[in-house]
Parts: structure tokens; sequence; C-alpha cells
């Protein structure tokens, strides 16, 4: 591993425990312009106001919105995405020199597998792999067994092994993936890679704060590295609370009740 590419570790893992809070806003291409993501750069700035770890985003709204924070919080410049008319399939939409030239300190690549599109899906996330870590930068990969035609086995233990362990040996530094259900059996998932091992909350069918607050605990207690976040911040009334509360979770080892206080704290000021 290039010098480089500690340094850029370090700063999204800069807290002492370790752990790691990113906030996602790569949604508009992927899903469409979803509510709360329409005033993209007051978003952008109630998200940088709580300090997460990281935030993710395409390289157009890097470019727009985010030189007035540039060395605040660390991006995460995304290369990769599925949409509407290829949801089982990312495409590349940048390179690794344009995400260098941006400042990101992590390029961020989606793949998913076990299904008929994943052999171009391993060639890309193993080609970025390779010219990301040539460059000195992580690698962070959104990686979901979802090309299986039965949703239910989407979550299931020994698929999310395998998209976890795929991601190690192409790699990837911090790897994305799908929640089991259950602390026990995400564990199983945790100790199934070398590479650190994150949940995509919004993947996780939440209905509530304290469901994502709960969930945040959870992958903590599983070994978990940490959790990513983009619908359940976007779409709550306060963007800025809610990720500080999450922070707790994650680096400060809350429980979810006292979270919850802490929030309820932050939103009456």
């Amino acid at each position: 591993m290039l010098l480089g590419e500690h340094v850029h570790l370090n700063r999204l893992l800069s807290h002492p425990n370790g752990k790691y809070l990113g906030i996602t806003v790569d949604h508009a291409m992927a899903r469409g312009v979803l509510p709360g993501l329409e005033h993209i750069s007051q978003l952008i700035k109630q998200i940088v106001a709580g300090r997460p770890d990281a935030l993710t985003m395409h390289k157009g709204l890097a470019a727009y919105c985010y030189k007035e924070h540039a060395g605040i919080v660390p991006l995460v410049v995304k290369c990769t995405t599925f949409s509407p008319v290829h949801p089982d399939m990312d495409v590349q939409v940048c390179t690794v020199n344009e995400a260098i030239a941006l400042g990101g300190d992590a390029i961020s690549v989606g793949a998913i597998v076990l299904g008929k599109n994943q052999p171009s899906q391993l060639e890309t996330l193993s080609r970025l792999s390779g010219e990301a870590h040539a460059c000195g930068l992580p690698v962070l990969a959104h990686i979901y067994p979802r090309g299986l035609e039965n949703k239910e086995d989407w979550t299931k233990p020994q698929n999310v092994k395998y998209a976890v362990r795929l991601g190690a040996e192409l790699g990837v530094n911090i790897v994305k993936t799908m929640y089991t259900g259950d602390v026990d059996s995400f564990a199983t998932v945790v100790e199934s890679t070398p590479a650190k091992v994150a949940v995509a909350g919004g993947d996780a069918g939440l209905h509530s704060v304290a469901e994502c607050l709960q969930l945040a605990r959870d992958v903590i207690d599983a070994g978990g590295i940490g959790i990513t976040f983009g619908r359940c911040i976007f779409q709550y009334e306060n963007p800025t609370a809610l990720i500080k509360a999450l922070g707790k979770v994650i680096h400060e080892n809350y429980s979810v009740k006292d979270a919850l206080n802490f929030l309820n704290e932050e939103i009456s000021k």
C-alpha cells in the first residue's frame, strides 16, 4: 500500500475508534431526483455541518457544490452508477484521474453481483481498483448480491459473504453491502473477509429515525466498520442533527435511547 493510500484512509477513518459514518448524495442518476435532493447545495451545507466522516457524490456535483467545504469533510467521488434503465448494472461515469483532480480522498465503485451482468461488473471494479491503488487512493465499493432474482436472497448471509469477500479479493478497502437482518449473522459476514465492512442504510427498509439509529448500533455491535446513509438523512427534517446523533452511536458508543435523547435536544436548540 502506497503512503498516499494510508494518508487518505486516515482522513476517512479519523476518529480514534476507527469507525466510519458516510453520507451519500449520489442517488439522482440511479433513482431520480428524490424528495430532499432538489436543493442540493443547501443539503450539502447541512450535511457538512453534521461532520460525517465522508460525503460521496458524483463529479459534477462536487465541481458545482463542494468548493466551500473542501478540507472540512473528506470527499468520496462516485465513479460508477446504475440507473432506472439499467438497474442491474453499474457503468463507469468517472475516471480515477478526475477524482484526483477534484481532491477526492477515495473513489466509490458499485458492483451488482450474482447475476448475468457480474462479468462486466467485476471487470470494472477490478480495473478501477487497480488504477486507484496505483495512484495512492483508497477504494470504497458498494457490492450487493442484487443480481439474484429472488429479493429474499439478497440479504442471506452466504450471498452477502460472497459480495464482501469478492471486494477484498479485488483490492477494495471498505466494502459497503446489505444488512443480513441481525447482529449474529452479520458478524459472520464481517468475519468472512479481511476488508473493512460497512452497511448500506438505504437498502435496509428503514421507516423511522429509531430504526436508523438501531441499524447503526447493530452494525457496530456486529464488528462492522460503520454505515452509510442517504435517504435517511436527506429526507429527514433536520439532517445535521441526525448525522450528529448517528455519530454518537458510531463513534461514542451511545445506545439508541441516548442517541434519540441527544437528537431531540439538538432539534430543540
